[in-house]
């Protein structure tokens, strides 16, 4: 059921697109048949702006350029899926371990668009722990200043992100300010960044439910 949502979502996207020649494009199972998606009309766009390796070669594999983010002079348009969202449409992102370029492109773009199916629907963030990518030398400080704040830390085991780092996934925090955690994780020394999308949230929801997709306007 699901999977069929994730279709319908992202061709519901191709929508947004309209006269914006240049894409960042997220990473996922949603994202890829966003990409998929893509390739009807990527005689429309001039490039994209990838958040991940993977999705780099699954655009080029469609036939779609790949720009880097400094060689553009902006980006207009960011699709992007998600692990969580609320209630307040504040996000948790991270179970792919792209977090921080995601993160980077979502802040970069003037329209931030979040694709999902409803399983991703959450009345409070926190069920499906929080990401923080890490440095690999400070691993250990980092985990017991989490702890301090009451999360329990995990080492994603053989796991290295696009940028040489290692990721914690950090169970049990208290998520009632998502954007407090999401500040105090960010803190802490030797963490990159995290997961929790509170203070960027996205501009525009596509979300399908048993009833369709449904587009919000944030």
């Amino acid at each position: 059921m699901y999977e069929s949502q994730k279709v319908q979502v992202a061709q519901a996207a191709l929508s947004c697109i309209n006269e914006h020649k240049i894409i960042g494009v997220g990473s996922g199972s949603t994202i890829a048949y966003f990409i998929a998606a893509l390739q009807s009309i990527k005689h429309e766009i001039e490039g994209t702006i990838a958040s991940s390796t993977q999705t780099e070669q699954l655009l080029k594999a469609q036939g779609i350029p790949v720009f880097k983010l400094h060689a553009v002079n902006e980006l207009p348009i960011y699709f992007d899926s998600c692990d969580a969202c609320d209630t307040h449409f504040r996000l948790t992102k991270g179970g792919g371990g792209a977090l921080v370029r995601e993160k980077i492109l979502s802040v970069a773009a003037k329209k931030f668009v979040c694709l999902f199916d409803e399983s991703k629907n959450v009345p409070t963030l926190g069920a499906f722990p929080i990401a923080v990518e890490v440095i690999p030398l400070a691993r250990s400080l980092v985990a017991r200043q989490i702890v301090s704040l009451g999360g329990y830390p995990v080492l994603r085991e053989n796991f290295i992100t696009d940028n040489g780092n290692l990721i914690l996934d950090v169970h049990h925090l208290d998520m009632t300010n998502p954007l407090q955690v999401e500040k105090e994780l960010n803190q802490i020394t030797g963490v990159v960044d995290n997961g929790i999308f509170a203070s960027r949230i996205p501009d525009i929801i596509i979300r399908a439910s048993k009833q369709g997709v449904e587009t919000l306007q944030i």
